[in-house]
């Protein structure tokens, strides 16, 4: 009996029987019929809603709301301008001896940085060698801000699949029509162009990469230019042509590799420096494209990060995807 029970209820449980089919008297539901007066209450009502409510030309209350609310927003503003410029005024005079920036630290920059640095730039020695942890957190941003881009604007593969169905399945006049909703058209004139500047931005960024430590530039400004040569290639010829070398894959080993050496290599250079050890990495002659140490394995390690960045910028928002 119990297992009869257990069977009947599973049956049920599991949607195979409906113990109330055709032991319950059904009736068929009538339509239901509002009654006049029921819908002319609601029409008055809705109506007083409207005129006492959402009608700002005669809500006296609203009208008094809005202009409260622009008169605090002038007083706030001005209350905030008059904070800031109160802030500004109590600001040590630019070029004044006394001033907070001219202390040891930037002496010792400028006295010291090219001796213990082996960089002829200052700024960049100040950045990838006294600031180098500041200059990993940014890169570590760079990477972290595309990932969440990644994350949001990405078209998901199980979507992509159904549209390229869709569009396979498009008569040949409404994929012309269609066509290359990404991609740019063929443009003659542009894909000449690109094809004679693309390689000269690229060369022209890596040697600002590796005369960063030299001459103005370096990662940074460097991966900028290379980025925007990609960029330029990426308009110019389509994603079709670029992933054959660039794809979400080489993103992430690029960026995963430049940013686990930047770690490695300062890393070492911290422990050796926090125990007063010597690092053993020779400072090179100064003026030498091999000297300074680590900064000009740094430098390409930013420079990578940074062209990878503003290309992924560029095609997740362009397209949701590499």
């Amino acid at each position: 009996m119990t297992e009869k029970k257990n069977s009947r209820f599973s049956r049920w449980f599991y949607g195979e029987e409906d113990p109330l089919l055709g032991r319950v008297e059904m009736k068929p539901q009538k339509e239901y019929k509002e009654e006049e007066s029921s819908v002319q209450e609601r029409m008055r009502e809705y109506r007083q809603l409207q005129e006492k409510v959402y009608d700002v030309k005669h809500n006296r209350k609203l009208q008094l709301f809005n202009k409260a609310y622009r008169v605090m927003g002038v007083i706030f503003c001005i209350c905030l301008i008059g904070i800031m410029l109160v802030t500004v005024s109590y600001l040590p005079r630019t070029g004044n001896a006394s001033n907070p920036d001219n202390n040891e630290v930037s002496e010792r920059y400028i006295t010291k940085g090219l001796q213990e640095t082996g960089a002829v730039n200052i700024v960049t020695g100040m950045i990838l060698d006294y600031r180098a942890f500041d200059t990993f957190g940014e890169s570590n941003v760079l990477f972290i801000a595309t990932v969440t881009v990644l994350i949001l604007l990405r078209i998901d593969k199980k979507e992509k699949q159904e549209g390229e169905s869709r569009d396979n399945a498009m008569t040949q006049a409404e994929a012309v029509e269609n066509d290359r909703v990404y991609e740019p058209k063929n443009d003659l004139i542009l894909q000449k162009v690109a094809g004679f500047l693309v390689p000269l931005i690229i060369i022209f960024g890596i040697y600002v990469i590796l005369n960063g430590h030299l001459s103005p530039g370096g990662g940074f400004s460097g991966g900028a230019i290379i980025g925007a040569g990609l960029i330029l290639y990426l308009n110019a010829f389509g994603f079709a042509k670029t992933e054959r070398f660039f794809t979400e894959k080489t993103y992430k080993w690029i960026c995963f590799c430049s940013l686990t050496c930047y770690c490695l290599a300062k890393s070492y250079s911290f422990y050796m420096g926090a125990n007063h050890l010597e690092s053993g990495i020779p400072l090179g002659t100064p003026g030498a494209i091999l000297s300074s140490g680590l900064i000009l394995v740094l430098n390409i390690c930013v420079g990578l990060v940074v062209t990878c960045t503003m290309y992924a910028f560029y095609a997740l928002f362009r397209k949701g995807g590499f």
